[in-house]
């Protein structure tokens, strides 16, 4: 069952660069709830990582993730995106 939820569409897309292979994941509504916005979301795909990955081996991930008002009317917040990634730097989100 799919589901518009402001900039939620119900799923994810992961993209493998190194396999050249994508996959789709349907997303339930309460993961959504839970994890509202962004920068939740993307915290919780950056949870995946091992711990001491290198941040820029093929096993780091670059997140692109949307605000939960992306698509609607909302002044000044209907277009966050957000891109997260381990900062080869200091090695954190």
């Amino acid at each position: 069952m799919s589901f518009e939820y402001g900039g939620y569409m119900g799923r994810v897309l992961r993209v493998n660069l190194t396999r050249n292979k994508t996959l789709e994941e349907k997303l339930g509504k309460g993961f959504v709830e839970k994890f509202v916005g962004g920068k939740g979301y993307a915290w919780y795909l950056f949870k995946e990582l091992s711990l001491g990955v290198d941040p820029l081996s093929p096993e780091s991930k670059l997140i692109f993730a949307t605000g939960p008002l992306t698509g609607t009317t909302a002044p000044g917040y209907a277009g966050r995106q957000f891109v997260v990634t381990k900062s080869p730097l200091i090695g954190i989100f």
